[in-house]
């Protein structure tokens, strides 16, 4: 392994193990673990949290490689059944991996790019869409997966807010499913509530 890929993989267990708070990760923690000096991660990096953001961009984007893997592999599961699975296996990777989702939110919507985890994630949601309503054409099929994605960012970033003025603990699996499901009624309308019957 070359000295940036063990800088990148010893970060990566790093942010795994400190889940709740990158901050609390040093530069001296990631050079002891991958056994390489300060000057190194410089070099490769320029700093901290330009290394932070490399990490992070590669956990999600394993993470939406398994999801589309799961998606292809739920052939007897109707399109509404596995969108609601997609959904709640994110929502639950968000807060369970709370630092590396925040990181990653923040970061795609500071510097959008289409090759980000929210475009990777939008990309894995839209089939299920458009197998869930082939009633509506492309266009509309992208922009109600487009909100959804968003929707489902903002919910866990706002999790604090949501809790406080509708009642709901998103951090609480039985509410941030409910939560979802309602999500789901609301953005893909009347068809999608009699599917589901």
């Amino acid at each position: 392994m070359n000295s940036k890929e063990a800088i990148i993989q010893a970060t990566i267990e790093l942010i795994n193990d400190e889940c709740e708070s990158v901050d609390d990760i040093t530069i001296r923690d990631i050079c002891k673990r991958s056994g390489v000096g300060l000057g190194l991660v410089n070099y490769y990096f320029e700093n901290k949290d330009k290394l932070i953001e490399v990490c992070v961009e590669r956990i999600i984007n394993e993470v939406v490689k398994k999801f589309d893997d799961i998606r292809q592999n739920t052939k007897d599961l109707s399109p509404f059944e596995k969108l609601d699975l997609l959904g709640n296996m994110t929502l639950s990777f968000l807060f369970e991996h709370y630092a590396v989702s925040k990181i990653s939110i923040l970061t795609d919507a500071r510097a959008p790019k289409q090759t980000d985890n929210t475009n990777r994630t939008y990309l894995a949601f839209l089939p299920l869409v458009a197998e869930c309503r082939p009633d509506w054409g492309p266009d509309k099929v992208a922009r109600i997966t487009f909100y959804l994605i968003a929707s489902m960012q903002q919910a866990f970033l706002r999790s604090d807010v949501i809790l406080k003025t509708q009642g709901t603990d998103l951090k609480n699996a039985d509410e941030r499913k409910a939560y979802y499901a309602q999500m789901l009624k609301d953005v893909l309308g009347g068809e999608y509530e009699n599917s589901r019957d």
